[in-house]
């Protein structure tokens, strides 16, 4: 027979693996502003949707990844060192 304690643990992991999973899934809302896609200048880990080498938000590996994008306010992006509003090759 299963121990208390072992059945609560797994419990516990399932939730968390199952709330860590749905946490980088899919895209990022779209915000109610007036917005822009801005490609080059995404943080690791920041990026707002898939990339070339990336399925989800949040999910990009390098800093400036060229096919990593964010959303900003329509107008931002062209003032960005390295900011473009397509994917760079």
């Amino acid at each position: 027979m299963l121990d208390t304690k072992t059945i609560i643990g797994t419990a516990f992991a399932a939730a968390a693996t199952l709330s860590a999973a749905s946490a980088f899934a899919g895209p990022a809302e779209q915000p109610s502003f007036k917005f822009e896609k801005c490609y080059g200048v995404v943080k690791a880990g920041q990026n707002d949707c898939q990339t070339a080498t990336h399925s989800c938000a949040g999910t990009s590996t390098a800093d400036d990844q060229v096919d990593a994008w964010i959303y900003l306010p329509a107008g931002t992006c062209g003032k960005l060192t390295g900011g473009s509003n397509q994917p760079k090759s």
